[in-house]
């Protein structure tokens, strides 16, 4: 525990006193308290929830940012740390009494083991960076959000980031061997290591996903892997989601592994194309964006099986990229997906329930008749291999009711999610979106272990307050005569 801490206090002169510290022991730049500049952190990608900061520190190396955090545990300040702000949960939303912790100045690689296949990297690394980095070694860091290009490998650990390329190489905690992380009590602690086996508990797990509410990652150990030695791509186009949903059942039935499988309906294809030009047949009402790697002779014994696979689906017309231009203009079309949403509407919510892949074609039916109750366009984009969905439910923010209307709509798709035996996120998180949902898919006593965890680690309920974990406060309490929320018999909630 860091000496002197005390527990929660904070307050406006709290704030204040942190300002000047950090100003004399980091230099004047690592702080920002002009209110124009804090509200450029008011949110992150889930711009329907706003905050403005109390304050917002910036470090420029780990020492600055150990020792600012460790000063604002000592005067009870509750902070928020935030990568590259492209979160779609509510994970980085402030706290109008707290600190804004901004990791973007932290790039260093520190270094890469290209025997080993490892890189130990500083949480505002981008995430595209460290692969280019790493490629003149034939290496590469798998995990690939379609906000690659910007988002951090901190922001990716803090949520358990997946990408495209999940179905066969899995979300970012298995790729990633150890992190060191500053705790909420001020300790500096290595969760995990350098090697896949490291003895004793899986901390290393439990910190991957815990959406900043368990510390800051400090330093993170990557696993790297070996670049493929080829690839084919190919785009298969279907008369309805239904067919595409029964293609994509018959490619994980077959035994192929593709390394990834996306699915796009109709209008996410319309977006898209406008958005890209990229060559999209806009003839259909969905499509599958297939890739196989490995080896030459693998690839393209899997390109005939998965051609096989998909027109035995009823296929109508498919576009196999026979260059690596073709290939960049395929995949530009689908992760432009969120962006081109703004050319449908001027706001959208996107939600990432997950679902069993044989549920595809009843829940996508589910999904069209909530956007008809609506009264809105819903596009669907998302990563069939696993069943993560990527509802856009848009919007425009200036019709009286619609962003109500909205929300009413995303939660009913995770609903469905729920009611198909899925989960409420595959990779955004919960942050404070789905925060009142969580109870719908975890019991009392799921809870209550959650908290008594988060309790363990933060007793003093200083990072990222009001993320992840539902309470009385932050829900609302049901109708009727109050019964005790069990959270509140731990107590680590309290009523007003």
């Amino acid at each position: 525990m860091a000496e002197g801490y005390t527990g929660a206090v904070g307050g406006e002169q709290a704030l204040r006193t942190f300002a000047a510290f950090a100003r004399r022991a980091c230099g004047p730049e690592t702080v920002i308290d002009d209110l124009l500049e804090r509200q450029a952190y008011s949110c992150d990608g889930l711009t329907a929830h706003r905050a403005v900061p109390g304050l917002v520190f910036v470090p420029r190396t780990s020492d600055e940012l150990i020792t600012g955090v460790r000063e604002l545990i000592r005067l009870g300040v509750p902070f928020v740390a935030r990568g590259a702000g492209t979160g779609l949960s509510g994970g980085a939303l402030p706290e109008t009494d707290g600190v804004v912790v901004v990791l973007a100045r932290l790039t260093r690689i520190l270094e890469v083991d290209p025997i080993s296949q490892l890189a130990i990297v500083e949480p505002g690394v981008v995430n595209a960076t460290l692969s280019a980095a790493v490629r003149d070694h034939g290496l590469y860091f798998v995990p690939d959000p379609s906000s690659q290009v910007a988002c951090t490998i901190g922001g990716n650990v803090a949520e358990n980031s997946g990408g495209a390329h999940c179905f066969k190489y899995g979300f970012t905690t298995n790729h990633i061997l150890g992190v060191e992380v500053l705790t909420p009590t001020g300790d500096l602690v290595m969760l995990g290591g350098e090697s896949m086996d490291v003895p004793g508990p899986d901390l290393r797990g439990v910190f991957i996903g815990s959406e900043g509410t368990l510390g800051i990652a400090v330093r993170i150990v990557c696993r790297l892997m070996t670049l493929p030695l080829a690839h084919r791509t190919m785009v298969a186009y279907f008369a309805d989601v239904v067919a595409a949903g029964d293609a994509v059942t018959h490619l994980i039935r077959a035994g192929i592994v593709p390394a990834a499988i996306e699915m796009m309906d109709r209008g996410a294809m319309a977006a898209c194309e406008a958005a890209t030009g990229a060559g999209l047949s806009l003839a259909w009402e969905a499509a599958l964006l297939v890739e196989l790697d490995g080896t030459t002779e693998e690839v393209q014994a899997g390109l005939d099986q998965v051609r096989a696979c998909v027109s035995a689906a009823g296929a109508g017309e498919v576009w196999v990229a026979s260059t690596e231009a073709e290939r960049d203009r395929m995949w530009r079309a689908r992760k432009a997906a969120f962006a081109a949403a703004g050319r449908v509407a001027p706001a959208y919510i996107v939600q990432d329930g997950v679902i069993p892949r044989t549920a595809l074609a009843r829940v996508l039916e589910s999904i069209r008749s909530i956007g008809r109750e609506a009264g809105l366009t819903i596009l669907n984009v998302f990563h069939a291999g696993d069943g993560n969905l990527h509802p856009l439910v848009t919007y425009d923010p200036n019709e009286p009711g619609a962003y109500e209307r909205a929300e009413r709509a995303a939660s009913d798709i995770v609903r469905v999610c729920l009611s198909e035996g899925g989960s409420l996120t595959g990779e955004h998180g919960v942050g404070i979106d789905k925060v009142c949902m969580m109870p719908e898919q975890f019991t009392s006593d799921d809870l209550a272990t959650f908290w008594r965890l988060r309790r363990a680690v933060d007793p003093a309920g200083l990072a990222n307050p009001g993320k992840l974990l539902p309470t009385p406060r932050l829900c609302g309490e049901r109708p009727g005569r109050y019964v005790t929320h069990p959270l509140e018999s731990l107590g680590v909630a309290s009523r007003w």
